[in-house]
């Protein structure tokens, strides 16, 4: 199984755990597969991706993905999940309504970072939103013996940010866009400036010193990258 990471461009993180940058926006989707499910963190930014994404999770370990996790609502991280269908979806309380009443924002914003309109209209018909909604932790369990923690950290990068926790020697955190590497961390209008130190302090309480910490952009850091930025972000915005 984890020998053909790479013939699909994707990065091996661990046993039966890998993950891909994405063209365009540089955006991680990461998988992690048990005995019995296989979980997907994040979907790409159009069907056309999460279709992708979704051959790629067949041809990888031979059975459809069960589990969505979203990391957040922004476009380049939920515009796919209509591509996986039956799968159970994840996200941070408040998602799924969130979603619901802000396709037309979803839209836009799409369209403005560059989604052609036909795809963006295409995948904001099909939305799907969290079926579960996760306040505090979530233990998922995938078969033989592999769990996967959702945890929702925020509000801070976005009013509803969710991470995966998947224990292991080392532990490695599925961290969406709360740490970026490939540039400075993106705070919109739905940013929460205050609270992002805390989130991070979070993420490495569930993460600890020795886990792999996979951002939403850029390469896998470790939690001194993460601490760093945790204190560029309380400096930028004023906070302890």
């Amino acid at each position: 199984m984890d020998a053909s990471w790479e013939e699909f461009g994707w990065e091996r993180l661990g046993h039966g755990v890998g993950r891909r940058r994405l063209p365009e926006w540089d955006a991680t989707v990461a998988l992690v597969a048990g005995a019995d499910g296989v979980l997907l963190f994040d979907t790409g930014s159009t069907l056309r991706e999460g279709a992708e994404v979704r051959s790629q999770a067949q041809a990888l370990f031979g059975r459809r993905v069960t589990h969505i996790a979203l990391s957040h609502p922004h476009f380049d991280h939920v515009l796919g999940t209509a591509a996986f269908s039956g799968a159970e979806v994840y996200g941070a309380v408040g998602l799924a309504e969130l979603l619901e009443r802000g396709k037309a924002e979803l839209h836009t914003s799409a369209v403005r970072h560059g989604v052609t309109e036909h795809d963006a209209a295409e995948a904001v018909d099909v939305l799907v939103s969290p079926h579960h909604q996760v306040c505090g932790e979530w233990t998922l369990g995938l078969g033989g013996g592999r769990e996967v923690v959702l945890a929702d950290v925020g509000p801070a990068h976005s009013g509803h940010d969710l991470v995966a926790v998947v224990p292991g020697s080392p532990a490695i955190v599925l961290c969406g866009d709360l740490v970026e590497e490939s540039g400075e961390p993106q705070a919109g209008r739905d940013a929460h400036p205050s609270r992002w130190p805390a989130a991070l302090d979070r993420v490495l309480e569930l993460g600890g010193e020795d886990a792999v910490y996979v951002p939403g952009h850029g390469a896998v850091v470790d939690a001194a990258f993460v601490r760093a930025q945790r204190e560029q972000l309380a400096v930028r915005f004023g906070v302890s």
